[in-house]
C-alpha cells in the first residue's frame, strides 16, 4: 500500500527528528529546558485562527439561544474562580455562566495572566447573554463566548490587550478576536461538536481485563500492563493479551461527553464520538470499524465472555453521558477490550490498518524503551504529527466529519 509506506517512512523520519532535549534522565544533553516560546501579540482587529468565527475551523455554527427556561440551560455551568473578576453589571450572575469548555479555557487563561503580569487578574466584561445585547446569532447566547480585559481597567492597562489576546489563543480558545480597544472577544466550539471532544478516548472509570484474570480502571493503566485485545488491528483475530506501550492521549482531569453503547448481554462501553469501534451485521466476517457516533441499535459488537471466550452481542441502545478523564492507550496489537467490548486503539481516521502501519515506529520505540515512571499528560507529539500530515495526504472522507480539524 503506497500511502501506508509513505506514512511509515514519514513516521520514521519524525522519530529521527525528535530532539534529544525531550528525553528524560540524567547526563549531558538530557533534561535541558527548551527556550520559552516567543509570544507574538495579536494586532488590533486581528483574529485567530484566520477564518470566520462560526465555521468548523473556528468555533463552529451557533446552535440556538439558551434561556433560563430552556432544557439546554443545564449545559451552562457557573464559574466561581477567585482569580477572575466578573463585571456582572446586570447583578444576575449571568456573566459567570458558560459551557464547560469555555470555563476550562478561561480558567487556564487566568493562570497565564497572573504569570505574565503578577498582581493582575483576568476580567470578564460579558459572558452569557440573556438580555439580547448582541447580534442574533451571537455565541454569547449559548455561553460559548466571553469578552475579556485585564483588571484594573485603565488606559495603561489596555496596552496589555494585544498580549492578552495571544495568551487567549495559547489557552486554547477556538477563536480569539482583538475586537476593540476596550476588550478581547473569545469563543469556543459547542460541547456537542465532535471537534470539541478531542481525539478518541475512554473515560477514567472504564475497565480493562488483565492477563491475571482481574480488571483495572483505565485511569490506573500503565505501560507494561497486559490487557485483553484482538490479535489483529482490524479486530478479526482471536482475543489475546497485548502489552500497553504508551498513551496516544492522556488527560486525567478533564470532563467530556462520551457515547455509551449498551449491548443485549449487559456490556456497556463509553467512547468519545470520533473513536473507532468494531461493528458487524452480527456475522463476524462482516466486521468493520465505525465511529462511535455512528453506531446504531441492531448492529453487533464483539464482546468477551468468561473463561477467555468471545462472541457477538446486539447493540441495544446508544446514549450520551459526561464523565471524567480522557485515556487512549496504545497496545502492541492496536486494539483493546474495554468494559467487555472490543474497540480499536485509533480514532478520527477510519483507516485502522493505515493507522497501525503509521504508528509502527512509535510501537517499536516504546517496545524497546522501558516505560517512564511518570506518565505525560496530553496528546503525544508523534500521533498529533501524523494526524496533521494525514489531513493533507488523505481524502477528507476517511475522517470523522467534524473531527478532522480537532
Amino acid at each position: 500500500m503506497r500511502v501506508s509506506a509513505l506514512f511509515l517512512l514519514l513516521g520514521a523520519l519524525l522519530l529521527s527528528l525528535a530532539p534529544a532535549a525531550e528525553s528524560c534522565g540524567p547526563g549531558r544533553a538530557y533534561g535541558k529546558r527548551r527556550p520559552p516560546k516567543k509570544l507574538i501579540p495579536l494586532a488590533y482587529k486581528q483574529f485567530s485562527p484566520n477564518v470566520a468565527e462560526k465555521t468548523l475551523g473556528a468555533s463552529g455554527r451557533p446552535e440556538g439561544k439558551i434561556t433560563r427556561n430552556s432544557d439546554r440551560f443545564k449545559e451552562l455551568t457557573p464559574n466561581y474562580n477567585t482569580d477572575i473578576i466578573f463585571k456582572d453589571e446586570e447583578d444576575t450572575g449571568a456573566d459567570r455562566l458558560m459551557t464547560q469548555r469555555c470555563k476550562d479555557k478561561l480558567n487556564s487563561l487566568a493562570i497565564s495572566v497572573m504569570n505574565m503580569w503578577p498582581g493582575v487578574k483576568l476580567r470578564v466584561t460579558e459572558g452569557w447573554d440573556e438580555d439580547g445585547h448582541h447580534s442574533e446569532d451571537s455565541l454569547h447566547y449559548e455561553g460559548r463566548a466571553v469578552d475579556i480585559t485585564t483588571s484594573p481597567q485603565t488606559g495603561t492597562d489596555r496596552n496589555k490587550y494585544a498580549m492578552l489576546a495571544r495568551l487567549a489563543v495559547e489557552a486554547g480558545f477556538d477563536w480569539v478576536y482583538y475586537e476593540s480597544k476596550a476588550h478581547i472577544h473569545c469563543s469556543v466550539k459547542s460541547e456537542h461538536s465532535v471537534a470539541a471532544k478531542t481525539g478518541g478516548c475512554f473515560p477514567g472509570d472504564a475497565l480493562v481485563s488483565l492477563k491475571d484474570g482481574g480488571t483495572k480502571l483505565m485511569s490506573e493503566v500503565v505501560p507494561g500492563d497486559l490487557v485483553l485485545s484482538s490479535s489483529s488491528s482490524d479486530g478479526r483475530g482471536p482475543l489475546t493479551f497485548s502489552p500497553v506501550l504508551s498513551f496516544i492521549d492522556r488527560q486525567p482531569h478533564v470532563n467530556k461527553t462520551f457515547y455509551v453503547i449498551r449491548t443485549s448481554d449487559g456490556a456497556s462501553i463509553s467512547l468519545t464520538a470520533a473513536h473507532l469501534i468494531f461493528v458487524s451485521d452480527c456475522a463476524r466476517r462482516s466486521l468493520r470499524t465505525v465511529f462511535a457516533s455512528d453506531v446504531e441499535p441492531g448492529q453487533c459488537v464483539v464482546t468477551s465472555r468468561g473463561g477467555g471466550g468471545e462472541g457477538v452481542a446486539v447493540v441495544s441502545s446508544v446514549t450520551e453521558r459526561r464523565s471524567r478523564g480522557l485515556y487512549a492507550p496504545l497496545t502492541q496489537h492496536g486494539s483493546i477490550v474495554v468494559d467487555r467490548v472490543l474497540a480499536s486503539c485509533y480514532a478520527a481516521l477510519n483507516r485502522p490498518r493505515l493507522a497501525h502501519w503509521a504508528l509502527a515506529p512509535f510501537r517499536l520505540l516504546h517496545s524497546l524503551v522501558p516505560p517512564p515512571q511518570t506518565q505525560s499528560v496530553g496528546v503525544h507529539w508523534y500521533p498529533r504529527a501524523l494526524q496533521w500530515l494525514g489531513r493533507y495526504l488523505l481524502p477528507a472522507g476517511h475522517f470523522h466529519p467534524l473531527g478532522i480539524e480537532a
